[in-house]
């Protein structure tokens, strides 16, 4: 999800920061900012995400965090089943990342225990800057974000890359304290482009590992 930006601190979490490091790094791009108003990944739920009080995580593996996300947020994740068990468990973790970073900076997962349940290296460092932008300035998220075509490549055994889509068009920042929320008008950088690698860790869960955005990318135009 994208947030919307007000002239300031928070950056797209797409996990954009200025010097956009391949994706064998992240990137992150401090032209977004979350008090601002351009957002970043809002989860929701990874069955299509329908709205309502905090819901529970999608994820019902014995151990992974439960994942919660207000009323006022949800997320929509389209394409989830491939057909290949593999994919769709790369696609469900995704999800499930996505969510969880939400969760931190809304304030459901304050310990951010799903961000790192979901994130290993570059990419966990990048959340939790994003997170940590969000809690400077006292803002959180709210609205609707939809990710849409997402493809997996299987890479060598226990490796994938992910490339998707995000409408952010919905998604907004929010004061904390006023509950003012940031709009601002649609435009192509309300669209963003993800690519990310996942790696399988030894418990079996696809870790996001490096991750790559792109604003206002061609291919997310719709």
């Amino acid at each position: 999800m994208m947030i919307r930006r007000r002239p300031g601190v928070l950056a797209a979490l797409a996990l954009t920061v200025t010097s956009a490091l391949a994706l064998s790094g992240c990137a992150v791009d401090d032209s977004a900012s979350p008090d601002a108003g351009e957002r970043e990944g809002a989860e929701a739920d990874a069955d299509n995400g329908a709205a309502g009080s905090p819901r529970p995580s999608s994820s019902s593996a014995t151990g992974r965090p439960r994942i919660d996300l207000p009323s006022d947020l949800k997320l929509i994740f389209d394409g989830g089943r491939t057909g290949d068990q593999v994919k769709d468990a790369v696609l469900a973790d995704n999800a499930e990342r996505m969510r969880a970073v939400d969760a931190a900076i809304a304030g459901t997962d304050p310990d951010g225990e799903a961000v790192g349940f979901y994130n290993t290296g570059k990419a966990l460092e990048a959340a939790t800057s994003w997170v940590a932008q969000f809690e400077k300035a006292n803002a959180t998220v709210t609205g609707e974000v939809r990710y849409f075509d997402r493809k997996v490549t299987l890479k060598e055994e226990g490796s994938a890359l992910l490339t998707f889509c995000a409408d952010e068009s919905k998604g907004f920042s929010k004061d904390r304290t006023t509950g003012k929320i940031a709009k601002t008008p649609v435009t192509r950088n309300s669209f963003v482009r993800y690519s990310t690698r996942l790696d399988r860790n030894s418990a079996g869960v696809w870790q996001t590992s490096q991750i790559l955005s792109t604003r206002g990318a061609e291919e997310c135009q719709s």
